[in-house]
């Protein structure tokens, strides 16, 4: 009766069971994993929001498939303000980045061809790829004092109906940049064989580096590119098809309010013809609604303080996790130039997922096994750096206490 794209395996597995254990227990929790930034004690100008929202604009109805113009010209100035040019009419609005792969995917793929995606990275990319009959192909990061695109491998995974190549600037867990080298190579790849380039930003904004290049949080290395002060955005990669998506979860902090953006760049007569086709899948659904339309320009002010919010907590953290290591030598925090995660590297006693779960029952520590994440090998716990201070620095300290 049901389609196969659906026939997702639904038991939960060993550390979803133990979390509803411990929770239901009404035990201590220490969630290492947070992600949630309106839930994690960061301020927000309540007022500013609400009133945006209260727009008289937004009782006429004025459809259009790329998003309202004034809303796209909001996305563009905030390009702008990074020092990029990117034109109103190459944005498209889309209710989530989720929302814009999907485009994305209809746009490039017909059923059962191939998307090469980062390993380790974001475990969402294979829902989005089953529901829209893709497949996805993985190709591996790799670790040396720093991370790095092996390009000898994602080339072998090319095959005839590859169509594109995802990348996550910076990468979610990772926390590492595409660097001008790497952007070289891979506008090469794509452009010789008819590929695109699709390239998720939602963390761009979080560089851990400051303008001058010092590595203010220990070993985290700024990336290379860029205006000097902020890392540089595929939005205007214009060497092959590119699109570029990101949006206010992470920029403003705001993932209740559900608007993102994609951005079409490349060839002009390629990004022209992708965004006629992308306007036709985007008329079909018309998902953003028009009182966060009209608001996107003033929440995407907001980002300001939540970002100078974020980063003061993140580099805090760091601080903390790079001091609790120093004390125990069995573990290792691995680079980070970008994010709110850190990929914590502890012994092979274990595998990750017996790791995680004897944290949780044994220590009250809810923390992501690497696995999740398509890690390679066991040895990688992943954390959060935005929870509170306090409770950020007990969660390690309990952590750390199982090596």
């Amino acid at each position: 009766m049901f389609a196969e794209r659906t026939n997702w395996n639904l038991t939960p597995n060993r550390l979803s069971e133990a979390l509803a254990q411990h929770l239901a227990a009404g035990k201590r929790l220490y969630d290492l994993s947070a992600s949630n930034p309106t839930e994690v004690g960061f301020s927000y100008d309540r007022e500013t929001i609400l009133h945006a929202m209260c727009n008289e604009a937004a009782l006429t109805y004025v459809p259009d498939p790329q998003g309202l113009l004034r809303a796209r010209q909001g996305v563009a100035e905030y390009y702008a303000e990074r020092g990029d040019e990117v034109a109103a009419e190459d944005i498209i609005l889309t209710a989530s980045t989720s929302e814009a792969y999907s485009f994305v995917f209809h746009a490039l793929c017909n059923p059962g061809d191939e998307l090469l995606v980062p390993a380790p990275s974001y475990p969402l990319f294979g829902f989005l790829a089953g529901i829209n009959d893709v497949v996805l192909a993985h190709y591996p990061l790799i670790y040396d004092h720093g991370w790095q695109i092996d390009f000898p491998s994602l080339e072998k995974a090319i095959t005839p109906r590859t169509r594109g190549i995802i990348v996550v600037n910076p990468n979610n867990p990772t926390g590492h940049f595409v660097k001008p080298e790497e952007l070289s190579t891979l506008n090469e790849i794509c452009s010789a064989r008819d590929m695109a380039l699709i390239a998720d930003e939602v963390f761009l904004d979080f560089a851990h580096g400051d303008a001058n290049g010092r590595r203010e949080l220990g070993r985290v290395s700024r990336p290379r590119g860029g205006n000097g002060t902020k890392p540089p955005t595929l939005a205007t990669n214009s060497e092959a098809l590119t699109f570029t998506m990101s949006g206010l979860s992470k920029i403003s902090g705001l993932p209740q309010m559900k608007a993102a953006w994609l951005v079409a760049s490349g060839p002009e007569p390629l990004q022209k013809e992708a965004l006629e086709r992308i306007e036709v899948i985007a008329d079909t659904y018309l998902s953003m609604n028009a009182p966060i339309q009209l608001a996107l320009p003033v929440f995407l002010q907001q980002r300001h303080g939540f970002q100078k919010q974020v980063m003061t907590r993140v580099r805090r953290n760091v601080g903390e996790l790079d001091r609790q290591l120093m004390m125990r030598k069995t573990c290792s925090r691995l680079e980070i130039e970008g994010g709110w995660y850190a990929v914590v590297r502890v012994p092979v006693t274990r595998s990750d997922d017996d790791l995680a779960v004897d944290l949780l029952t044994k220590k009250g520590i809810y923390v992501h096994p690497g696995h999740f994440y398509d890690f390679a090998t066991d040895g990688h716990l992943i954390v959060s750096l935005i929870m509170p201070e306090r409770e950020f620095a007990e969660g390690c300290r309990q952590m750390l206490s199982m090596f």
